[in-house]
This record gives structure tokens, sequence and C-alpha cells, in this order.
């Protein structure tokens, strides 16, 4: 190897090192995009690079929100704060996914992506239609029978009740109980330090996995749609721009700006992995080192949000359902607007924050309504590109609750939250 080659090689280290991981990740989205433009469905061949990545990321979740929160609560050694962090999550969380889905369901109703669409849905393959979940299975199912078949499973609301009646217990005991809180203390610290050496290679990843969607969906695919898309897209945009970082600047009187700085790692992620649990550890990172948000209060409210808050797939409830209902020619009235509201917000409690979750919540949505499930098969073609922006606008939702409560907390570190320093 020349001293040129080395020089060259020392140049891009040094620039890698320089650039922050935001900038990295877009340039490496920026390049699959191209690449996945270039090569077709050719770019397929880079698909374990991406799935080893998701991987690696998913690697984390469960030791990671499970040893954070256990650490968390027993720091804080407050019951009764606890109680009331929960309470005010879940009460926002439902308060944004409501309010997601009237945002998509107007902005569907003003644009009507669906009129003057002609397309067949005969053979449509489409989901069985579901009931939305009942409160009770919903409060029953929080409960773990066998806590190790919940971490095994990766089921984040069972693990956080879990977590949580540990962690009381572990404060409760006292003394006997400090070398297992060690124990976890030391786990957290590991977890966060292999979630850093994970996100150095999420630039790579980022690029194998943007290749293989821009490889896959061509004009072909895209062009009979494009409304629909560009309509969900403004929609995901405006709940981020006008909603979030309204909340933040008017609310919590910080800058928003800061807000969506401190959020892009997570969010580039989001976008192209289209997993909210799998951009956990991402979130949990930017929410304690960006936005200044104690880990205590982000170990318990992001892994929340990631399986209850769906405000972009809430979003996608009301842009699809009168799409679709345009599409077949059937005028929604007041009722189903509301039923949709209402049904869109129950069914998001139970629903993964995995890829492709939000085609079963729009077949509960669609059945409540009376639409044909058919629909769905329409919209399966092009749901990849839909999921993208819906789990950024999840991801987004989900940072601005966290720091919202630990604002509401007064708990907020703003000098790392404005950028003055960096947290420990």
């Amino acid at each position: 190897m020349t001293d040129d080659t080395l020089s060259t090689d020392g140049r891009y280290a040094r620039l890698c090192r320089r650039l922050p991981l935001w900038q990295q990740i877009l340039v490496g989205l920026v390049l699959g995009t191209l690449v996945g433009s270039l090569l077709g469905e050719r770019a397929a061949w880079l698909a374990p690079v991406g799935d080893l990545f998701i991987n690696a990321i998913k690697m984390l979740i469960v030791p990671l929100v499970f040893s954070t929160l256990v650490v968390g609560i027993t720091g804080m050694r407050d019951p009764q704060a606890m109680g009331r962090i929960g309470l005010r999550t879940v009460a926002i969380y439902l308060l944004t996914t409501a309010f997601a889905i009237a945002l998509g369901l107007l902005l569907s109703t003003l644009i009507q992506p669906g009129t003057g669409v002609s397309m067949s849905m005969g053979g449509a393959d489409a989901p069985a239609a579901q009931d939305a979940p009942s409160l009770s299975d919903i409060l029953v199912g929080l409960v773990p029978t066998n806590p190790v078949a919940a971490l095994t499973d990766g089921n984040i609301l069972q693990i956080i009740v879990f977590a949580i009646a540990l962690a009381i217990a572990l404060a409760i005991t006292g003394k006997p109980a400090e070398p297992v809180i060690r124990v976890f203390e030391g786990l957290a610290e590991a977890m966060i330090t292999l979630t850093t050496f994970v996100m150095a290679l999420a630039p790579i990843g980022v690029f194998a996995l943007i290749a293989v969607v821009t490889g896959q969906y061509g004009a072909d695919v895209l062009w009979p749609l494009a409304k629909v898309i560009g309509v969900m897209y403004l929609a995901c945009v405006l709940q981020v721009l006008l909603v979030y970082s309204g909340i933040v600047a008017l609310v919590m009187r910080l800058n928003p700006l800061r807000y969506l700085h401190g959020s892009l790692d997570a969010l580039l992620v989001a976008f192209s992995s289209a997993s909210s649990s799998g951009t956990l550890p991402v979130s949990l990172r930017c929410a304690e080192n960006n936005l200044g948000v104690p880990r205590s209060i982000a170990a318990f409210v992001l892994p929340v949000g990631a399986t209850i808050n769906m405000d972009g797939t809430a979003i996608y409830q009301g842009v699809v359902a009168v799409f679709v209902a345009q599409l077949v020619g059937v005028d929604l009235s007041w009722t189903d607007y509301g039923m949709i509201v209402l049904t869109g917000t129950l069914a998001s409690i139970g629903t993964a924050g995995v890829p492709g979750a939000g085609l079963i919540m729009l077949s509960i949505v669609l059945a409540q309504v009376g639409l044909p499930l058919a629909a769905v098969g329409v919209i399966a073609g092009i749901d990849r590109i839909l999921d993208m922006a819906r789990t950024g606008v999840n991801v987004a939702g989900d940072l601005m609750v966290t720091t919202w409560v630990a604002v509401s907390e007064n708990t907020v570190d703003r000098g790392v939250y404005n950028g003055r320093r960096s947290s420990a």
C-alpha cells in the first residue's frame, strides 16, 4: 500500500470522526438511494448487510430496556413519582395518537387521494377482519405469566411491568439488594457502551436498507399511488414540524430546532429500518445525550411509547381509510370518522412496533367502518414506503413526549438540551 493510499485512508477516517452521526447516516441514506436506483432489483444482494444491522440493534433492546429501567427506578426511590409519570405518559400518548388520526383524516378529505384512481382489488391478499383489543384484554396482557418468556419474546410492555415490579422490590429490600442493583448498573453501562459500538455501523446499515427498498420499488409501482403517498408524507411532516415542534416551543418553552436536531439520529434509523422497537437503543441514546432527559425517565417513557404510541401509524389509518372510501365510492359519515379515530387509537395500544404491523391495524379500522378488506392488498404493495414515514413520526413522538414528561418533572438538563455540554 502506497503512502498516498495511507494518507487518503487517514483523511477519510478523520472526516468520519468529525462528522456527527446523523450526517454520516444521512450520507448513507442518500448513497443508498442512488445505488438502489441504479441497480434496481439487483440491489437485493445488499439485504444481508441491512439485516445484520437490524439484528444488531434488536440484540440490544431487551437487556438495555430491562437494565436501564431497573436502574432508573431504584435510583428514583419514589413510587409516587413513577405512578405520576406513568399516568401522564399514557395520557399524552393517547391524546397525540387521536390527534394524528384526525390530521390524516383532514388532509385526505381535503386532497382526496382516491378520487380519479382506478385500481382492481380482485384477488387481493388481505388479512382477516379483527376486533380492536378490549380494555380488559390490554390490562390482563400487561402482566407476564412467565417473565423469562416475556424477555425471550421481546414483549416490551410485559418487560416494563416486570422491571418496575422488580425495581420496586429491590428498592424496598434495601441494603441486602444493593449487590443486585450494582449488577444491573454495570449491565446498563455495558449495554450503553455496546449501543455506541453498534451505532458506529449505522451509516453502512442505513445505506444497505435504503438501497434494497429503492431497488425494490420502481416507478411502475409508485406512480398509480403517488397521491396517497404524497398525502401520507405531508401529514407526517406536518405532525413533526407543527404539532411536535409546536408543543416543544409553546408548552415546554424549549427551542424546537434543538429538539429536531437532537432527534435526528433516531429519526434517520427509524426511517430506514421501519421499526419503532428496533430504534429504541438509538432513541434512548438521543434522549439522554442530546435532549438532556434523565435515564430514569427515558428508560420508562420510550419503551412504553415504542409499544403504544403509534402516531405515524394513526396518520396512516386516517389517510388510507379515506383513500379506500374514495376509491370504492363510499361517503363516510361523521360517525364513521369518529369510529376511525376511536378504533385506531385503541388498536394502536396492542400493535407491535415492527415493520408491517400497520397493515393489521388497518384491517381493524376498515372492518369497523364497513370498507372492503381487499383494499389492504392494494396498500400492501407500497406499505414499506408508507411504513418508513410513519415509523419516523412514531419515534419523533416518543422523543417529544419523553422530553415533555422530563420537563413536567423539572428534570431536563438544559445544558445538554441546548448543546452546551455532553451528557455523562
